[in-house]
C-alpha cells in the first residue's frame, strides 16, 4: 500500500524532521511549503521529501496543491506540527483500502495540555452542527486518507481553514462513508500552532469554516 502524504507547511523547520522520519512504511511525504521563512523546504528536502510550492497563504491552497502533486490512489493529509503521530495513517489508510469507508477521518484524543479550550469549545461546536447534517463525526478531521481522484471529485473550493469543515460537508451529501478512528493528539513539537495556539487564530479559523457554513 503506497500513500501520499501531503503535509501542509508554513514555518515547521522545528517539527518537520521528526515528522517526516516518522512516517510509516509505504507513505511518501509532499510537503507544500505555504511561504515559510525559517527554511521549511530546505529542511524537507534535505529529509527526503518531495517539496512543492504554494505561495497563496491559506490551508486549503496547501492542501489542494499537494493533491494535485500526488500520484498514488491513496492520499492522506497529516499536520506538519508534529502534534499528530503519523503512525495513525497505517490505521487510517487501511480502513479506506479494505472498502470499510470512504474517508477514514482522525478523532482527536488530546493528552493533558494539548489542546487549548478555546480551540477545542470551538471544534465541539462545528462537530455538532455536522452531525446535525447527517456527517457522524466528533472532530473537523485533523488527519484524514482517502482516494485522491474521489477527493478532487468533491470539487471542495475554500482555500482558507474552511477547507476541512467543507470537505466533510461535501462528503456527506455526496454519501460517503465517513469513519472516525482515534487519535492521540499532543502538544506539537515546536512553536505554536498559527490555529489553536490563540484565540485569534482560532477566531480567524472559525470564522472560515463559518463562512463555509453559511454559503
Amino acid at each position: 500500500m503506497v500513500v501520499d502524504v501531503i503535509l501542509p507547511c508554513l514555518d515547521e523547520s522545528g517539527s518537520l524532521p521528526v515528522v517526516l522520519s516518522a512516517l510509516p512504511p509505504g507513505c511518501r511525504a509532499i510537503v507544500v511549503d505555504n511561504g515559510s521563512t525559517d527554511g521549511s523546504a530546505e529542511v524537507a528536502a534535505a529529509a527526503g521529501a518531495k517539496v512543492v510550492s504554494e505561495p497563496r497563504r491559506g490551508y486549503g491552497a496547501a492542501v489542494h496543491t499537494g493533491l494535485a502533486h500526488a500520484t498514488s490512489d491513496l492520499v492522506a493529509v497529516l499536520d506538519a506540527d508534529g502534534s499528530l503521530d503519523p503512525a495513525a495513517l497505517t490505521v487510517l489508510a487501511g480502513v479506506v483500502e479494505r472498502g470499510e469507508a470512504d474517508l477514514a477521518a482522525g478523532r482527536r484524543r488530546p493528552v493533558p495540555g494539548a489542546w487549548p479550550w478555546h480551540a477545542r469549545a470551538a471544534n465541539a461546536v462545528l462537530s455538532a452542527l455536522l452531525r446535525l447534517q447527517g456527517v457522524p463525526v466528533h472532530d473537523i478531521a485533523p488527519v484524514r486518507v482517502a482516494r485522491r481522484e474521489a477527493l478532487l471529485g468533491l470539487g471542495v473550493a475554500d482555500r482558507a481553514s474552511g477547507y476541512p469543515l467543507e470537505l466533510l460537508i461535501r462528503a456527506g451529501r455526496a454519501g460517503w462513508v465517513v469513519r472516525e478512528c482515534d487519535v492521540v493528539y499532543r502538544p506539537r513539537s515546536a512553536g505554536r500552532s498559527k490555529v489553536s495556539g490563540s484565540v485569534r487564530g482560532t477566531v480567524g479559523a472559525v470564522r472560515d469554516m463559518a463562512r463555509v457554513l453559511l454559503g
